[in-house]
């Protein structure tokens, strides 16, 4: 990569983030408040993007080949129990996805 294209690439990405910055105050210049679609938003969104990722993860699972999705159901049973337990997105994210690497490279390995 050359150096215009780094400079570019750095300056399109300040104006991306001080446009991400902005628009707040180019849409809701007089609000004090947040409104409620914002705040509605902010609760209902993070939910709907954990369960897209879950199906994006488990889209491509065969049940009728072999390991017939067993290790993907540990892992996401381990996923479950861990954040159940601890309560800790972090760990449960992590450890579901070390769980399933073992899985996939040393037990189902075939």
């Amino acid at each position: 990569m050359s150096n215009g294209q780094i400079a570019i690439t750095v300056a399109l990405l300040a104006v991306t983030t001080y446009f991400t910055r902005l628009v707040h105050f180019l849409f809701f210049p007089d609000k004090k408040e947040t409104p409620p679609f914002v705040l509605f938003l902010g609760r209902a969104l993070p939910f709907a993007i954990i369960g897209m990722l879950v199906i994006y993860c488990l889209k491509d699972v065969s049940l009728i080949a072999s390991p017939h999705g067993l290790p993907e159901l540990i892992a996401v049973a381990a996923v479950a129990l861990l954040h159940i337990w601890k309560n800790n997105l972090f760990l449960s994210i992590g450890g579901g996805t070390v769980l399933y690497m073992f899985l996939v490279q040393v037990v189902f390995a075939g």
